[in-house]
């Protein structure tokens, strides 16, 4: 009986994209962790499709104050809902006011889309593209919305620089920590070794991680939080002055997306190596280094060929790391904590 009056909602809209037989899919957790799959797209490509309004009841009319079609890529932060950040809005106007007696199809395309930044979902902010289409009408509109996942790929010149970073207690300890460079795409490995320069202290075991960072905000009011993920142990057991331990890390089996900086001005995700010794007390001595991450487009497999020169697998130096300890206070060689 409601709807006689004009409330409830009297039909559904489905949303279908043009090419979602051969559009590859691409995997996103919600805000409450649930993977979920959609349509993949890159920057610059077109987006199209068609929404179909259906009645739900035969014989009865839908009037309408018109139907649009939204593309939106939009920042939103969760301590902050209210007020989101709509960095792409694209409408298209598909049908005016009036009546419908019917299931009707209407089609939409947005022409090269810039999509600048890549699809992310983090503990307070959120970065998504969605296709909203909405029915307007006196009293509720009806609306569907479909997500999609953007990645951003980035390239990096090649070059040979290893980078050192070293950790040391005066007259205690003195390590030096050189891997093979500071920007890796997302299926990289990271191969590095540990020299150890001093050991005066007994050191039980030593670790190697991966702190993601998530930057919300500007100023006084940024909020960080940090986020281990991946630990792996390099070292069991107490080291002697001239051991060299080698390390290679795998980043492919990891949870990992690409560096983001300054995001809309809203936020930034920066990744960083934390090297962990702790000793027989327990007392945990780290340092960390900030690495890049980037997406990297997959190539199609080509025929090799003898007289193709090889081609370097590293990338370009940085004459000067930025040091950033765990706790986000002054910067020095060794962090001592408990």
């Amino acid at each position: 009986m409601m709807n006689l009056f004009g409330f409830g909602q009297s039909a559904d809209i489905h949303i279908k994209l043009s090419d979602e037989d051969t559009r590859k899919k691409a995997t996103l957790k919600t805000e409450d962790g649930v993977v979920e799959e959609a349509y993949l797209y890159f920057d610059g490509e077109t987006v199209s499709g068609e929404i179909t309004i259906v009645l739900k009841k035969a014989n009865q009319k839908l009037e309408h104050q018109g139907i649009r079609v939204d593309f939106i890529g939009q920042i939103e932060v969760y301590y902050d809902r209210g007020n989101t950040y709509d960095f792409v809005s694209m409408s298209k106007e598909v049908a005016r006011p009036g009546e419908l007696y019917e299931n009707t199809t209407y089609g939409f395309i947005f022409n090269n889309v810039s999509k600048t930044f890549e699809s992310y979902v983090g503990c307070n902010v959120k970065l998504r593209y969605f296709i909203r289409a909405t029915v307007f009408r006196r009293l509720t509109d009806i609306t569907k919305e479909l997500d999609i996942v953007v990645h951003a790929l980035s390239t990096f010149p090649d070059t040979d620089g290893n980078l050192k970073m070293e950790v040391g207690i005066e007259d205690c300890l003195h390590i030096e920590f050189e891997y093979n460079r500071s920007r890796y795409h997302l299926k990289d490995v990271i191969i590095g070794k540990i020299y150890f320069l001093l050991v005066r202290i007994k050191i039980k075991y030593m670790e190697i991680a991966i702190i993601k960072r998530e930057s919300v905000g500007s100023g006084p009011g940024t909020y960080n939080e940090n986020e281990t993920i991946a630990k792996y142990e390099i070292m069991d057991g107490a080291p002697v002055k001239g051991e060299t331990i080698p390390i290679r890390l795998f980043l492919s089996g990891y949870d990992l997306g690409p560096t983001m900086r300054e995001v809309g001005k809203r936020f930034s995700v920066r990744y960083f190596l934390n090297l962990v010794l702790i000793d027989e007390e327990d007392r945990r001595y780290f340092k960390q280094q900030e690495i890049t991450l980037f997406r990297k487009a997959d190539l199609p497999a080509r025929r090799a060929f003898p007289e193709a020169n090889a081609v370097s697998n590293s990338s370009s130096p940085v004459t000067e790391e930025e040091t950033v300890p765990a706790n986000d206070e002054a910067d020095s060689n060794t962090q001592l904590s408990e």
